[in-house]
């Protein structure tokens, strides 16, 4: 993986390569930053520079024997620790070693991939997957050892949210690792990490994508035209991984659901609601989360709507009049437990529940908010 495989994020390159020009690497990292924002890839990037045989300027040659092997994530020097799923008290199932195989092809299939994408790949049906005790003392075994070729060896964990207290047990070798190691920590919610671990790490923030490098990404390898592919980066704000979803499905159809689900939740009508939610039930996992996904993106602009923002200029046809009427209903009142309540219907989701109850859920309280919203509007008037 090259800094030129990675949509975007330029400076934080630059930065990255500085460090290693400038002999400044920090033995413990953080990269922290939302999903779809390449921080895997860019840690994968950045080891991959820092043991390149012949780098330039600008990024890994791609060609060395040192490359080759971090281009399919089999460098023995490399090393990955992330969530898997629990299989008894078989210390080696429990680690992540044993799991390699199936990791290395989801990551090379796509490196912008999230928490779902590999509890599926990895099999793991309902079941939560978490980083445990017995991967703890794999790391500390493996990073005790001399590198085998390379300059540095590197462990990169991924999601050490799910790291448990057992994690404890790392924080002198993150503290205190041994010469020639790098620690790179892989995250997208700080409050979740143990803070005796990542207080011990240098922070690297990796922001959202630019609108127009996603967009560009989009139309190259899409093969979409400017406007279709600026409206899709748009709408994912960033994310390169929620752009590919939204890809995979019809926009259109989440655009005329959502809104017959605001509006029968705003008159009220139980059989239309019931219905509604038949519908949504049938999507599938991943439309059910487009189709919500698409409902932040449309009551984000409604409540801009109602303070002429520019952003408005992405709307026309029939959102444009959809978002022009409703806007007066997405209220500063309202507008955080919208957010909260979409998001957290995507959470679940993600997580199996049962789709019908997770609308059910959605449009009682979506129906409760507009109710508020419609008896303040009244009030005022």
């Amino acid at each position: 993986m090259r800094f030129a495989d990675i949509i975007g994020q330029e400076e934080l390159k630059r930065k990255l390569i500085q460090t290693v020009k400038e002999g400044r690497v920090s033995h413990a990292q953080l990269f922290l930053g939302p999903e779809g924002t390449g921080k895997l890839a860019l840690a994968v990037a950045y080891a991959q520079y820092l043991n390149c045989k012949s780098p330039s300027d600008e990024d890994s040659c791609g060609v060395c024997s040192s490359c080759q092997k971090y281009n399919k994530l089999i460098h023995p020097d490399l090393h990955f620790s992330f969530p898997i799923v629990n299989k008894g008290t078989d210390a080696e199932k429990n680690i992540c070693a044993a799991h390699m195989k199936d990791f290395r092809e989801a990551f090379l299939a796509d490196p912008y991939l999230n928490y779902n994408d590999w509890m599926q790949a990895h099999g793991a049906e309902n079941k939560q997957g978490n980083i445990s005790k017995f991967e703890c003392y794999d790391i500390i075994s493996k990073l005790g050892l001399a590198p085998f070729e390379a300059g540095f060896k590197v462990l990169i964990m991924w999601l050490p949210e799910y790291l448990r207290d057992a994690g404890n047990v790392l924080l002198k070798i993150v503290e205190e690792p041994p010469q020639k190691t790098l620690f790179i920590l892989v995250a997208e919610r700080q409050e979740m990490l143990l803070t005796t671990i990542s207080s011990r790490t240098q922070l690297v923030k990796v922001h959202r994508l630019g609108i127009d490098d996603l967009a560009k990404h989009l139309e190259l390898t899409h093969e979409l035209d400017e406007s279709t592919a600026r409206s899709v980066a748009l709408l994912a704000e960033g994310n390169a991984r929620l752009a590919r979803e939204l890809l995979n499905h019809e926009l259109g159809a989440n655009e005329q659901l959502f809104m017959d689900f605001m509006r029968h939740t705003y008159t009220g009508k139980g059989a239309e609601i019931l219905s509604w939610i038949e519908k949504a039930a049938d999507l599938g996992r991943e439309g059910q989360k487009s189709l919500l996904q698409y409902g932040l993106h449309i009551l984000r602009e409604c409540f801009l709507m109602r303070f002429g923002s520019a952003k408005l200029a992405r709307l026309k046809g029939i959102e444009l009049d959809f978002v022009t009427k409703f806007s007066v209903f997405i209220t500063e009142g309202n507008v955080a437990d919208f957010n909260r309540l979409f998001n957290d219907g995507i959470y679940h989701i993600e997580r199996n529940a049962n789709a019908r109850i997770v609308f059910h859920h959605l449009a009682n309280e979506s129906e409760r908010l507009l109710a508020g919203a419609k008896k303040s509007t009244t009030v005022q008037a």
